[in-house]
């Protein structure tokens, strides 16, 4: 069975790419609210999240906190992704896993799950 990412964005577009670009490789999953963050990650199990940082409505910065405090998902590889200039920062701050710049490119996206990927 394919590892699942979940992906959190609020930007249709890119989840439609990302889904495009990783589906033969992954199951993959897209959400463009995180309002109930814990609840979708029991419910579909992911093995690595992608987190946009300016989702609505908890933004993604709190959506990370949430998981990684909480015992049954602090351990799921969590990369940020975001074009805001302090994510290599705000990735430390938040204990994530990892970050990728937007705009991405397809092979950095590829090389980043699968260097974070249980």
């Amino acid at each position: 069975m394919n590892k699942c990412v979940l992906i959190y964005d609020d930007d249709a577009e890119i989840l439609f790419l990302c889904k495009a670009i990783l589906k033969n490789d992954y199951t993959v999953e897209t959400l463009d609210r995180c309002d109930n963050v814990l609840l979708d990650v029991e419910t579909i199990k992911p093995d690595i999240i992608l987190m946009d940082l300016w989702i609505p409505n908890i933004g993604g910065a709190k959506a990370t906190g949430l998981l990684k405090e909480n015992a049954a998902t602090a351990n799921i590889p969590i990369v940020l992704f975001s074009a805001n200039a302090d994510i290599q920062e705000i990735t430390k701050s938040l204990d994530a896993n990892g970050y990728l710049e937007k705009p991405f490119d397809i092979s950095m996206l590829k090389e980043t799950i699968d260097k974070h990927i249980l």
